[in-house]
């Protein structure tokens, strides 16, 4: 007797039970580990979402979320709440470690692999599932959400979890395998998750993907199966006490600010400079989908094919009323459509498991995959000649390598006819290149790590307060990134030239950029100071685009005293 273990046949030994979901969720913990402990905070978003949790830990304030002394009303508390119980049991608040923080988005991406994994069985089988949930944790897309301290990979995960479970019930009121309340309490548990992470949009996909197929098939009877009653009243006791709580704490001016400040101005136009027209999702998701990018050519033709499929039909209402709402948004950023990205490795796991793919499908997804393998291998390339140097030759040779050997590798083995094989495969080598990405290649172009470096020299000349030797607040002039703040301590101070001149007087330390510079020394002059420069860290600040060089001082170090004659 002979074991086969081909890749059809790995999917059908090890998708039965719960080893599918695990798996999948053991692909994306995988992909997204190098990044969690591998990369620096990441500005602007990861930064704030971070220092905002570390300041509810700081102040025992668990309602009203703030940077330094700013509040932030543009998300509810749920990604805050997680962070926060993540640092309080794995590390302390005044270790700024940043791992620590991104536990939770890594979490959320191996629930959003599993539930895929889970959601498919009812309406395309085991195999198909684990399929899907190993391509949707080994994309681009949530591999790098995984390692980012903000909401969307959480989001991902709580929102596939409430779809999953409702395609159990849906399949269940079409005279499938019944479903008990678990089933439901983890439908009631998803949406709201989601809503106290992200306010409306979880709840949003899933209200849209359940209109959608009752337009569709005018049969609802199925819902009455979601328990109504009890899961609206689990909804409330969720995110009911933390809302009525914010709102006496602001005085309602949160749900003014989130609603009328945040939202409205995203759905209105492009805020803050990340409008983008109708089609950016459509065009940026097989980069976004990579590896798994050289299946949607054949899931698109399935999905065609197959759209009377009662499957098929669910997935295509999971994703088409939402991607289609996030397309005529004018805000456009890529991570938005990410809630949606299950249904697609849904369609793509089907269409490669039952063997639907042509030759015209299997070469237009071989050459897109290569395209983009391509495509990423000369980032790695530029990135190495703009910011890199002969060190970091090795990490860019082994990550550009792996990136292109996914496409490469995968579009052959697809144009050839072996398309499980070909996902498998691509999917391995994807996920290693990632991991080689942000694991080792891209946390060694130093000139893009500019808080982290300046963190580092600080502490080499022994200017951190949190070292116990300088005094704090650290002034900072012309530089005033967050994840600076989240390095140095929320008291950090913000300001301008003579702001930094004045913390010298007064002997903490200051950090100052060129730009500052001349202002700064007349203001030092003013006083009477005489700066001691303590360390100059020159760098790239992604976040606006702009070079940057900036000085560390510190107090003048004492004079050795003569010796007696």
């Amino acid at each position: 007797m002979t074991l086969d273990l081909g890749p059809r046949a790995f999917l059908e030994r090890f998708s039965r039970g719960w080893r599918g979901p695990l798996l999948a969720a053991l692909v994306a913990m995988v992909a997204g580990l190098p990044g969690l402990f591998g990369m620096p905070p990441l500005d602007r978003d990861e930064s704030r979402f971070a220092q905002a949790s570390a300041q509810m830990l700081e102040t025992g304030d668990f309602i009203v979320i703030r940077f330094q002394d700013q509040p932030r009303f543009k998300k509810p508390v749920g990604i805050h709440w997680l962070q926060a119980a993540s640092v309080a049991t794995l590390s302390d608040v005044g270790a700024r470690e940043i791992w620590a923080y991104r536990i939770p988005s890594l979490l959320g991406a191996m629930l959003a692999a599993a539930a895929c994994a889970w959601g498919a069985r009812p309406l395309f089988g085991p195999a198909t599932g684990l399929l899907a949930g190993s391509l949707l944790g080994s994309t681009l897309i949530l591999s790098t959400e995984a390692f980012i301290a903000k909401t969307d990979a959480s989001l991902a995960g709580a929102t596939t979890l409430a779809m999953a479970a409702l395609a159990h019930l849906y399949e269940a009121g079409r005279g499938g395998p019944p479903v008990g309340r678990f089933t439901r309490l983890l439908f009631w548990i998803g949406v709201s998750l989601a809503t106290l992470i992200k306010g409306p949009v979880g709840p949003m996909v899933v209200a849209l993907a359940i209109l959608t197929l009752w337009a569709i098939e005018r049969r609802g009877a199925w819902l009455k199966s979601l328990g109504w009653s009890w899961g609206l009243i689990l909804f409330v006791a969720v995110v009911g006490p933390w809302a009525w709580a914010v709102t006496v704490a602001t005085d309602g001016e949160f749900w003014r600010v989130a609603v009328a400040g945040d939202l409205a101005p995203k759905l209105a136009g492009g805020q803050e400079s990340h409008g983008a027209p109708f089609g950016y999702h459509t065009l940026l998701a097989p980069i976004l989908f990579f590896p798994g990018s050289l299946l949607l050519p054949a899931a698109a033709a399935f999905a065609w094919r197959g759209r009377s499929d009662p499957g098929v039909r669910f997935a295509l209402a999971w994703l088409i009323p939402a991607w289609l709402v996030f397309e005529l948004t004018p805000t456009k950023l890529p991570h938005y459509t990410l809630p949606t990205y299950g249904a697609l490795a849904w369609l793509c796991a089907a269409a490669a498991v039952r063997q639907t793919a042509g030759p015209a499908t299997r070469w237009i997804g071989a050459v897109l995959a290569a395209l983009i393998g391509v495509a990423l291998t000369g980032l790695v390339v530029y990135l190495l000649s703009e910011y890199g140097g002969d060190a970091d030759v090795p990490a860019a040779a082994a990550t550009g390598g792996l990136l292109l050997a996914a496409g490469l590798v995968g579009g052959f083995m697809l144009a050839r006819g072996a398309v499980v094989g070909a996902a498998v495969a691509a999917g391995v080598l994807g996920v290693l290149g990632h991991g080689a990405l942000v694991g080792a290649f891209a946390p060694g172009l130093g000139p893009l790590w500019l808080s982290k470096r300046i963190e580092m020299v600080m502490g080499e000349a022994r200017l951190l307060p949190r070292q116990g030797v300088a005094n704090a607040p650290v002034a900072v002039a012309g530089y005033a990134e967050p994840s600076l703040v989240f390095a140095l301590g929320t008291p950090t101070g913000l300001g301008d030239a003579d702001d930094a001149a004045e913390a010298l007087a007064a002997g903490r330390p200051a950090v100052v950029e060129d730009r500052e510079a001349k202002a700064f020394a007349e203001a030092a002059a003013a006083r009477g100071l005489r700066p001691h420069q303590a360390a100059i860290v020159r760098g790239f600040d992604y976040s606006n685009g702009d070079a940057m060089t900036v000085r560390v001082y510190g107090p003048a170090p004492a004079k050795p005293q003569e010796p007696r004659p």
